[in-house]
């Protein structure tokens, strides 16, 4: 099981992160695309790299808004793997 951050390191490596919040135990992002076609085609862009990572994020999708939430569930918070997807992520076009 992966290691809890503790709240310094969560906010050290937010700081790095761009568009992402961090909320109670859990790194959030929003992006609003064009349309839900454009939306959907950016969750389908996830599946790589989560499946890479083995750590998959929780997504909200409404019409032309996606929201990726991530925390390592068995761990109770955030992990070392939450901030390494979100780098991923962040990286997507």
């Amino acid at each position: 099981m992966a290691s809890l951050l503790s709240d310094t390191e969560i906010q050290k490596r937010a700081t790095q992160l761009s568009g992402w919040t961090v909320e109670d135990t859990q790194l959030l992002c929003t992006r609003k695309f064009k349309d839900f076609i454009e939306a959907i085609a950016f969750v389908n862009k996830l599946v790589e790299p989560s499946e890479a990572a083995g750590h998959h994020p929780d997504i909200r999708i409404s019409y032309n808004k996606v929201t990726v939430n991530l925390t390592t569930h068995d761990a109770g918070g955030l992990t070392e793997k939450d901030f390494i997807l979100a780098q991923a992520i962040s990286a997507l076009d």
